[in-house]
């Protein structure tokens, strides 16, 4: 099996690092957090002070970081990896970041003879753990074959989209429909709700027909309990919305339901809902329309 570097032990990587080691793979990790270091060496795996060193003693490198900055510090930044990797060497980027810079690492590793994979993942924190996210990736076919054993151990599906940027294009697609449908749920549910019926028998009825989806019985259920514990975060798909409008201005792409939606998780957002779950929509319509979807 291939020695794996790892980088990015939060809310997603350390169980899909975890994965990884219950597979058999030697793994060398490093975060800025000491305490999920000190976990996965606990767990078995090795660690390493920087990503130049974890390039220095790795077959494949994986990291999962919260946003481009992060992603083009630790693999071009001072002691990143591209002051230590080796030609042949691949790369797998499964933080959810800019295609465009996506495309920008992926071409300064290349001069350096390393290949490179984005891999953004759908799937939340209870996928991570479980090793059912959804994987969408961008890249060589041959590397991505090459290598797609180890993404299976942490995921359910593994598709490769395109080349690189493919997969970050891909998830970008994923969370402008994912927002927009959990906005309908919750307008539909206030609406219901503020009309005289029980939005849990509303749910009920319309989840088998052509209105249910995956986000509806996800986060109808959420809204309904009144939980908002994050499976993922608000503050993380306004990350996502960015870095959509980010790219959609350079493709000059009109997008007013996309818009909307970041329109509303600013406003919770800025109401100080910014660790609840991205079904926290709900809590939106809650307060315009003076209700509440709790039974």
């Amino acid at each position: 099996m291939k020695k794996i570097g790892f980088i990015g032990l939060g809310i997603m990587g350390k169980p899909m690092a975890k994965n990884l080691i219950d597979a058999g793979y030697e793994l060398i990790v490093n975060d800025l957090n000491e305490e999920s270091v000190k976990e996965l060496v606990d767990y078995g795996a090795a660690s390493l002070s920087t990503a130049k060193e974890i390039a220095e003693n790795s077959e494949v490198i994986i990291t999962m970081l919260p946003n481009s900055p992060h992603v083009k510090a630790v693999a071009l930044g001072e002691n990143g990896l591209i002051e230590g990797v080796k030609s042949g060497q691949v790369f797998i980027d499964m933080s959810s970041i800019s295609p465009l810079v996506s495309q920008e690492v992926a071409a300064a590793l290349l001069e350096k003879g390393v290949e490179m994979l984005d891999a953004p993942v759908s799937g939340g924190q209870e996928g991570a753990e479980a090793g059912t996210v959804a994987f969408m990736v961008g890249g060589n076919e041959k590397v991505f074959k090459a290598n797609k054993a180890i993404l299976e151990v942490m995921g359910g599906s593994v598709t490769l989209v395109g080349d690189i940027g493919a997969g970050e294009t891909t998830k970008l697609v994923n969370q402008i429909i994912v927002g927009i449908n959990i906005a309908a749920v919750a307008e539909g549910l206030s609406f219901g709700k503020k009309a005289g019926v029980d939005p849990e028998k509303i749910f009920n009825a319309i989840r088998g027909g052509l209105a249910g989806s995956q986000c509806m019985e996800d986060k109808a259920p959420r809204m309904l309990a009144g939980n908002y514990d994050p499976g993922f975060k608000m503050k993380l798909h306004v990350k996502d919305l960015t870095n959509t409008f980010e790219t959609s201005r350079e493709l000059h792409t009109y997008m007013p339901l996309a818009a909307q939606v970041m329109e509303m998780m600013q406003k919770l957002i800025s109401d100080g809902h910014t660790e609840v779950d991205h079904g926290g929509l709900g809590l939106f319509y809650e307060k315009l329309n003076n209700i509440s979807l709790k039974n």
